[in-house]
């Protein structure tokens, strides 16, 4: 065999064998990709994460002496909602007291305020105040100097109407803030009561901002599934050590039971305990 030809053959046996190392190269780093991509898919479609809550810390907690001041600067310019209510113009509108809701007496709301005495409470759907003033009286009884901050858009639901034809109406306003405002100031609580009138998830990330934390929380907004899940996860961020998170409906079927399965869930995700009174359910977090 000449040289050239030897010098030739050995040269295809090189490139075959780098041809192979190029295979076995590419093989493998597909298959590592492979394996990597699949578990990145399969941990963004895992069960759980569509149950996890990632929400921002928290501010510096205010202390409860500074909660009123600091809710009037951050939501009210430093003044009153209270100032020079009601306005002339809607106060033919407006009943002295009207007062309606569902176990806005129940026994459970003096059992957890003797049981926490809270400096601070934060109501999760208010509508016209019945369990807000109750609380507020009850609060004053005890001789505490309590802020009871109540979150509702004041807007009802979408059939509202269907049920509450007697409020007035003006420019598709059926006054329910106003109505809840001239309740508090005819049961003299203006000093205790402060309505937060956007959002429930809106208010609750700003007040986690702000550092404003609350002793017991009651969550009776929405009723769906989804609407409960997201007001308990983001109200659990601003609960206290020693506080006490509850809420009413437990037991009603809408949205199949639409507020059980989530209470139950939060429950379950965080080993928590609980308890019901009437159609109250009740998480004691720290207890």
């Amino acid at each position: 065999m000449s040289q050239y030809s030897s010098t030739r053959k050995l040269t295809s046996i090189s490139k075959l064998i780098n041809h192979s190392k190029i295979q076995i190269i590419l093989l493998t780093t597909t298959f590592a990709l492979g394996y990597i991509f699949s578990s990145f898919i399969g941990h963004s479609v895992s069960p759980t994460d569509h149950f996890r809550y990632s929400l921002p810390q928290c501010g510096k907690p205010v202390p409860p002496s500074e909660v009123r001041s600091t809710i009037l600067t951050a939501f009210y310019d430093d003044i009153s909602p209270y100032q020079d209510f009601p306005p002339a113009h809607l106060a033919h509108l407006l009943e002295p007291k009207r007062l309606e809701g569902w176990g806005s007496n129940d026994v459970v709301f003096a059992d957890l305020i003797k049981k926490t005495r809270p400096q601070t409470i934060l109501e999760i759907g208010t509508f016209l105040g019945a369990s807000a003033t109750h609380m507020a009286n009850l609060t004053q009884d005890l001789e505490l100097e309590t802020q009871i901050l109540c979150i509702d858009d004041f807007r009802g639901w979408a059939g509202f109407r269907d049920m509450f034809k007697s409020f007035p109406m003006q420019n598709g306003n059926v006054m329910l803030l106003q109505q809840f405002m001239q309740n508090v100031v005819t049961l003299n609580s203006s000093e205790t009561i402060i309505p937060l009138p956007f959002s429930t998830s809106s208010v609750l990330e700003r007040l986690c901002e702000l550092g404003i934390l609350a002793d017991l929380i009651e969550i009776d907004a929405g009723h769906d599934f989804h609407s409960v899940w997201d007001d308990i996860n983001r109200a659990y961020k601003l609960l206290r050590p020693g506080g006490v998170m509850f809420g009413h409906d437990y037991f009603n079927g809408q949205d199949d039971h639409g507020v059980r399965r989530a209470v139950d869930l939060f429950a379950k995700f965080h080993g928590f305990k609980i308890t019901t009174s009437n159609q109250h359910w009740i998480i004691d977090v720290f207890g």
